[in-house]
Order: structure tokens, then sequence, then C-alpha cells
């Protein structure tokens, strides 16, 4: 049948928990990241259980188990890398689970990396080399690489690079 691999589940929005429920229905391996948050109501607080990753669930399967993924209602796609689905490793999904049970009241926010910025590439062929940041959109960042002097259009995965 082939290695089972995490995956990243991009569903509805607000439709994460339930996505989560009905992948596990179906015997799925699945998990949907939940912190505490506090919300006002109009008479009192109250802490709920959100997801960490909005509009994101995660799935352990094989490549053919992915056609039964795409029927569960609220799924809307998986999230893809250089044109294929991109696989979590277990070490991240551990490290996620690790953190929340650690920690209460904990938020996750996209890395933004601005003009003028400091990083070190983390991987790939220029690995260890830092840069200065230039411009940002989605993955794709323009940088000066200072040992090289060169000025270099790169799409990087944002968990490829260390912020100094």
């Amino acid at each position: 049948m082939g290695q089972k691999n995490w995956y990243a589940v991009y569903t509805k929005p607000r439709w994460e928990k339930k996505v989560f429920a009905l992948l596990s229905e179906k015997g799925f391996l699945s998990y949907c990241p939940l912190h505490k948050v506090r919300r006002r109501w109009s008479d009192r607080y109250k802490i709920v259980n959100e997801p960490l990753f909005k509009s994101y669930v995660f799935v352990q399967i094989n490549e053919v188990e992915m056609k039964k993924v795409r029927l569960i209602p609220g799924f809307v796609n998986f999230i893809y890398w250089n044109g294929k689905p991109a696989i979590i490793r277990e070490k991240e999904i551990n490290i996620i689970k690790k953190f929340l049970n650690d920690y209460t009241f904990v938020a996750a926010e996209p890395v933004k990396l601005i003009p003028n910025q400091r990083i070190k590439i983390m991987n790939g062929i220029l690995m260890d080399e830092k840069g200065i940041v230039l411009q940002s959109e989605k993955n794709k960042v323009q940088l000066i690489l200072e040992s090289l002097g060169f000025k270099l259009t790169a799409s990087l995965d944002k968990t490829e690079i260390q912020i100094l």
C-alpha cells in the first residue's frame, strides 16, 4: 500500500474540527492542533479550544488514500510544495504536540519577512549563507547574499531560513 506520511489538508473556513472528526470516523490518523483562547461573550468570558492553524488539519496517509481524503466534506485541497502534496515530517508533528502540551494560551503566526531583515539559509546548496531580504512575497524571497556580493531571487520555504 505504500509508506504513510503526514500531509497538511486545507479545509473550508471554520471546518477544521469537523474535517478532523470526519477523518477520524473514516479511520484515518489525523491531528487538529487546538489551543486555548479566552473569548468574550456579551455577559462573560469563556476559555475555548480553537485550531492553532486556521483552515489546516494534518492526516497520516499513503498516496492511495489521498483519493478517499479528497471526498471528505469540508476538504478543499492538500497543501502543495514544488507541485506535490507537501509531506510534513513526523518530528514536526511531535514538536507541535509537545509545545501544545507544555504551554497554554499559545499562538501561531506566519513568519513575516521584511526588507533589510538579516536571514540565514538553513537548507540547500546555499546552506549557512547569510543575506539581507530585499523583497518577500508568499514563499518567494529576493535577497542579497553578503559573501557572494550578488543579488539572487530564490523561491525559499520560510522554514528553510532563520531570522538573525
